[in-house]
């Protein structure tokens, strides 16, 4: 067993895209931390749920619930919109406010079950499914895209894994080393956590190596009660260089990851224990 460092942060996105809420503590589930993502916007034209990814203005807006979630109740979730307008998830004028702020129709809902596969099922903007996934992932057409080995096989046809707003895994972790390491990479751009929207930031042992958590994948990790089994590095797409509140657009940030960091930043991981987990709490690598 080794020590690797320490719960610095905790987030929770109530709706997915959207900026979260900071939280001190947690009860992990093998559905992560209740409550995340548990509301997505519903583009009406495309028939497909979407994220920033392409409805940038999306995280332009900040979501906190207004009662913790309990079980797999999905609880109303306040916006707070560019401008200061605030509406719940759960009011009639949401969708209007929401489609007006993203110039389309759009709807807002709570998870579904797992068995509405028409409403999980991906409508691409483009047949070709490689050119729709670099421009998602925001790829240049001179860079080389992610490995994709060791996703999910069902988000090549659903927005996410069934019953969820995950973009693959149910919970990402980042460390302050690979924070500062990327930084040292582009002293000129911000490397702000909230690009990155980790669930788990992990204030890193000293002696930890540059980019640690990679060397994580395929082993478990135990926070506070809970057992933790780190899947893949988190590949990074076209939402690290967008505007959201404090943070400026910079498309460089996301060309300084595809070129000095292997095209990822932090990783992703399930929960094969559950548990509670708190601010402070030791991460052991079993």
């Amino acid at each position: 067993m080794k020590i690797v460092g320490r719960v610095k942060e905790l987030w929770r996105f109530p709706v997915k895209s959207m900026g979260g809420e900071r939280l001190r503590e947690a009860t992990l589930t093998p559905r992560g931390i209740p409550g995340d993502r548990g509301w997505a916007l519903r583009d009406e034209k495309s028939g497909e749920v979407r994220g920033a990814k392409k409805m940038p203005a999306l995280i332009r807006c900040t979501a906190a619930y207004v009662q913790e979630p309990a079980g797999d109740s999905i609880p109303p979730a306040l916006i707070a919109l560019p401008g200061g307008t605030s509406v719940l998830s759960t009011d009639p004028a949401a969708n209007g406010l929401l489609s007006a702020l993203l110039g389309r129709s759009v709807t807002i809902w709570p998870q579904q079950p797992a068995d509405r596969l028409d409403f999980y099922r991906r409508h691409p903007d483009n047949p070709d499914l490689a050119v729709e996934l670099r421009g998602m992932l925001g790829r240049l057409p001179d860079e080389p895209m992610p490995n994709l080995d060791g996703l999910p096989p069902e988000i090549f046809e659903f927005t996410s894994p069934l019953g969820t707003y995950f973009d693959a895994f149910p919970l990402h972790l980042l460390t302050t080393a690979s924070l500062r390491e990327i930084g040292s990479c582009n002293r000129a751009a911000s490397f702000d956590v909230r690009r990155f929207r980790p669930n788990i930031l992990i204030e890193s042992e000293p002696e930890l190596s540059r980019y640690e958590e990679t060397q994580w994948a395929g082993g478990e990790l135990a926070i506070g009660d809970a057992r933790i089994a780190v899947t893949i590095p988190a590949m990074r797409c076209v939402m690290t260089t967008l505007e959201q509140p404090g943070v400026p657009k910079d498309p460089s940030v996301l060309r300084t990851i595809v070129r000095d960091s292997g095209q990822t930043l932090g990783v992703y991981a399930n929960i094969t224990r559950s548990g509670k987990i708190a601010l402070g709490d030791e991460v052991t690598l079993l």
